[in-house]
């Protein structure tokens, strides 16, 4: 009961209406201080402070208590505590006013952190969402389905396509491609045989295959990635307030002050008003408005930061990790080079053949080629006798030629012949990472088309301005290692880390903390999601990104333009120096207001009228963030 009345009086309702009442006494104050005229607030029985000192000072007292009982060591005294016995002094000498402005100001910085600090927790409920929740299992020659949780290890499954593959095992029979995004990323499907290993929550796209139960249930390699997820989400301290570590030693030395000079004055009404500049209410607006102006900067240039935490972090960080696929690149495939092994067939027309073959393929690459030649306005022939093997590649009658388009293998299966200058071209692609489609008639390999992702443009520029600013960046990827250092020297990238699993991509991030680097991890996928959680600071692509890595990230790039990176990291850079300014302004007013109480120029009302502009004070200069360049 207690704790519910707490919440809903430290609610940005309630303390709307403390402060509208804090106002309406202030009024009163400010003419009889200032202007030495005496007003009366006839419509109320009662003094509309009291209004602020209830509906703000409680959450504060509660929070003070709570502190004492519950922290270890000297973390039991918090700024809480020593606003709280200001407002209690303030009170105890008449000052409604002081007691309710110093409660309330501290209402508000609460409220501004909270809406700052506030995370998502969404993803990993779709991470666990991707666990399979039944399976289809071979038992004395007929097939059941069970539920995931009965499959054990050694247990035959069928997976027919389109399915979900339910455990981690070993393929005993068919052949397939297997979508494994889920895990590496890849933006490819993988071609699979007898003796491959498949993972649980990848996706079988074409053959039905039979496959043995290796990892089953907590073992296999999607729930590791989840509890991966689960650790590192628990590894996230919350931001600590900056009062709050300074309270250790701001408590005692108000109390000294405050006893020091009602000793050395006899009047107590310059203790209390030493008690009210003391409290560090511009110390606790710091942070939150900074980061809230930032926040508000970064959301106008379609950056989404979910924490200040991450702001300030991000303005450390020194060491930049990206995934490839849908993140330096843009995740879809195209036709980057045709090659036509005969003299009187030119690139169009063999891509029109090719395409013509493909028409009735489901595969990513036949699909990518099809797409190429309708962009390309080619007229596609009718074909028969379609077959598709999976896994390797398709054949069907055109034009009254039998062709095959697929893989080396397929075509030297089918009888056609691969010769050495074929060999040196198909060789050259793999090194710049193209997956590449050959095509033959009868036994003549009549061309190869090679296909390719596609680095995004200003993937180049921003790598170049993160070096300048003497930041490091390191590629992490889950594709072939031919694959990523292509892709790596077009965008200026050195250190290339490929073919990881999505633990492998965490050990290498534990690896650079090691080093004493801080580290930013940025990627797109559900595989991206533990290196997220467990870089200092991660930022996912948000327009195409996984949902997952979005929710695991603590930035998102709605737009996912890479060229915000560098505007990030320029923000994050303002961010810690504002804070830093306005801790050294705070400190500065209050040290001033401490002198003039002692002097007894301040009362507790004028006090908390100075010590109020240099909350606003804090403010203002947060707001400056907002309209800054930093492109």
């Amino acid at each position: 009961m207690l704790k519910k009345t707490n919440e809903f009086l430290a609610g940005l309702p309630m303390t709307i209406v403390a402060g509208v009442f804090l106002l309406l006494d202030f009024v009163p104050h400010f003419a009889q201080e200032f202007c030495g005229v005496s007003i009366r607030l006839a419509f109320l029985p009662f003094d509309p402070a009291w209004v602020t000192v209830i509906i703000s000072g409680i959450p504060l007292l509660y929070l003070a208590v709570w502190r004492l009982i519950h922290n270890p060591g000297i973390s039991k005294i918090s700024s809480a505590l020593l606003i709280t016995i200001a407002m209690f002094a303030a009170i105890a000498i008449g000052d409604l006013f002081a007691a309710g402005e110093v409660a309330f100001i501290m209402a508000i910085g609460a409220i501004l952190e909270e809406m700052t600090t506030n995370r998502a927790k969404k993803g990993l409920k779709k991470l666990i969402d991707l666990a399979p929740t039944q399976g289809r299992r071979l038992s004395d020659g007929r097939e059941e389905m069970i539920p995931a949780g009965e499959i054990r290890q050694g247990d035959i499954l069928r997976i027919l396509p389109g399915e979900t593959i339910p455990v981690d095992g070993k393929i005993i029979s068919g052949e397939t491609s297997v979508d494994q995004s889920v895990m590496t990323g890849e933006s490819l499907p993988v071609d699979k045989a007898p003796g491959d290993e498949v993972f649980c929550g990848t996706i079988n796209r074409f053959g039905a295959i039979d496959i043995a139960a290796a990892k089953v249930g907590e073992d296999s390699t999607l729930q590791k990635l989840i509890h991966m997820v689960q650790d590192a989400e628990n590894k996230q301290a919350p931001m600590q307030r900056i009062a709050d570590k300074a309270a250790s030693w701001l408590v005692p030395v108000a109390l000294l002050i405050a006893i020091g000079a009602y000793i050395g004055t006899g009047n107590m009404v310059t203790a209390v008003t030493v008690l009210v500049v003391f409290c560090p209410c511009a110390l606790v607006l710091a942070t939150p408005t900074a980061v809230m102006a930032a926040i508000g900067q970064a959301t106008k240039h379609g950056v989404v930061i979910k924490s200040g935490e991450a702001l300030e972090k991000m303005g450390k960080v020194d060491t930049i990790a990206f995934d490839k696929t849908g993140t330096l690149t843009y995740g879809r495939l195209d036709v980057s080079d045709i090659f036509s092994f005969e003299a009187d067939l030119n690139e169009v027309s063999l891509l029109a053949l090719a395409a013509s073959v493909e028409a009735k393929s489901e595969h990513p690459l036949g699909k990518a080629i099809v797409s190429c030649a309708k962009k390309k306005g080619l007229p596609l022939a009718e074909s028969s006798d379609f077959k598709m093997v999976a896994g390797k590649g398709v054949s069907a009658e055109v034009s009254g030629k039998r062709l095959l388009c697929g893989s080396e293998k397929f075509l030297v299966e089918n009888g056609a012949s691969i010769g050495p200058a074929i060999q040196s071209v198909l060789n050259e692609l793999r090194l710049q990472g193209k997956a590449s489609i050959l095509v033959s008639s009868g036994s003549k390999c009549i061309g190869t088309i090679a296909l390719s992702d596609v680095l995004r443009p200003e993937a180049r520029d921003m790598i170049s301005q993160l070096h300048a600013m003497r930041t490091h960046t390191v590629l992490l990827t889950g594709d072939h290692d031919q694959t990523a250092n292509y892709f790596a020297e077009q965008a200026g990238i050195s250190q290339v880390r490929s073919e990881l699993l999505p633990e492998e991509k965490v050990q290498n991030i534990v690896r650079l903390q090691r080093e004493k680097r801080k580290v930013c991890m940025i990627g797109d996928g559900v595989n991206d999601a533990p290196a997220l959680k467990t870089a200092d600071v991660s930022v996912a692509m948000g327009h195409m990104g996984s949902d997952i890595a979005i929710d695991a990230a603590d930035v998102a790039l709605m737009s996912d333009d890479l060229s915000k990176i560098p505007y990030l990291k320029r923000l994050s850079n303002a961010t810690v120096a504002t804070i830093q300014f306005s801790i050294a302004l705070s400190m500065c007013i209050n040290f001033t207001a401490i002198v003039l109480s002692l002097l007894q120029i301040l009362n507790p009302t004028t006090g908390a009228l100075v010590h109020n502009a240099g909350s606003c004070f804090v403010v203002l200069i947060a707001a400056l963030l907002y309209d800054r360049k930093f492109e």
